[in-house]
């Protein structure tokens, strides 16, 4: 008798879509998944906020970077190592393109629904493209729906849903878990549950991480299945 089939190792990635880092970090991620291909793999995105003061309508963003950074100008040198990063990982970083801050529940609530019909990173792909890339305002429910059809979404369904109170309380519940549970930066990937990783590290770091991530994952499920023959006295 063959043995039985390993499930995939959970990938689960808390990130939201408006840190540049988190932007960074999944094209990482991308290419530490075909570093180990002998890895079957199951990302999940989990959501975060990184800025959680901001009002469901967003704000304006350089009100938002004085508020943030004390100044246009004092973000403006943060900025560029990030957009070198980017441009490293063939990502468009348009820090001049963006306008307005969003409150990113919505685009969290579209990277969920995505689960059902459409592929979630390919949401949270176009999502931060639209955003890093586009200078796109993504408090606009327009925007999203668009982004919503773009990945194979029914725009109308999307557009209700969004009108709707639709799962609020539980992207917000999950991004309060996730720093209840010490998440206190982002993005941050957890493997297979056994093993957390901060930041936007090299390919080959992740995929390090993933690997002995994946040997401990293989042995737990090895015990809990001789755990589950061994009959009960």
């Amino acid at each position: 008798m063959s043995a039985p089939q390993l499930a995939p190792m959970p990938i689960d990635v808390v990130s939201d879509i408006v840190c540049p880092w988190c932007f960074i970090g999944k094209r990482r991620l991308e290419k530490a998944l075909a570093l180990r291909p002998d890895i079957a793999a199951e990302v999940r995105w989990r959501p975060y906020f990184l800025n959680d003061w901001i009002p469901r309508e967003g704000i304006d963003r350089n009100t938002y970077l004085e508020t943030k950074f004390g100044s246009v100008e004092r973000y403006a040198a943060i900025a560029e190592r990030v957009a070198a990063a980017a441009r490293s990982e063939g990502l468009d970083y348009a820090l001049d393109k963006i306008a307005r801050q969003p409150n990113t529940l919505d685009c969290h609530r579209l990277i969920l629904w995505a689960r059902n019909t459409s592929d979630p990173g390919r949401m949270k792909q176009r999502l931060m493209e639209l955003y890093f890339s586009e200078g796109a305002d993504l408090t606009d429910p327009e925007v999203l729906v668009g982004a919503a059809v773009d990945c194979g979404m029914d725009g109308d369904l999307v557009r209700k849903l969004l009108e709707s109170d639709a799962d609020v309380e539980r992207i917000e519940g999950e991004a309060r878990a996730a720093k209840e549970a010490g998440v206190d930066g982002v993005p941050c990937f957890i493997f297979g549950n056994v093993l957390a990783v901060a930041g936007a590290q090299e390919p080959a770091y992740l995929a390090d991480a993933m690997g002995r991530a994946a040997a401990e994952h293989a042995e737990r499920a090895g015990r809990e299945e001789t755990e589950a023959e061994v009959p009960s006295n």
